[in-house]
C-alpha cells in the first residue's frame, strides 16, 4: 500500500493525500508536480526513475489507511535545484 508522503522531498511543500499535484517514482519517493516538471525534468533525484502522478486514496478509506505523517526531505533541496 503506498504511504502516501505528505511533502515533496525538493521544496518541502504539503501534498496531501488527496492532491493532484503529487507526483512519485516506483520507490514512492514524493515530490509536487512543480518541482518534477521543472528541476527534476520528469525524473527522480534519487533513483533516476520516472515521475508520474500518484493515485489518489478515496477519503472514506483513509480513516482505516491513513497517509503516512513521516515528512522526507532532500538534505540542500534537489540537486538539479542547487546546480
Amino acid at each position: 500500500m503506498l504511504e502516501l508522503r505528505p511533502n515533496c522531498e525538493c521544496c518541502g511543500g504539503a501534498l496531501p493525500p488527496d492532491s493532484t499535484g503529487a507526483r512519485i517514482c516506483s520507490f514512492e519517493c514524493t515530490f509536487c508536480a512543480a518541482c518534477a516538471a521543472g528541476v527534476l525534468a520528469g525524473r527522480c533525484p534519487n533513483c533516476g526513475g520516472e515521475l508520474v502522478p500518484r493515485p489518489r486514496r478515496p477519503a472514506e478509506h483513509l480513516a482505516r489507511h491513513p497517509a503516512s505523517r513521516v515528512r522526507k526531505l532532500k538534505e540542500g533541496g534537489c540537486p538539479a535545484a542547487s546546480a
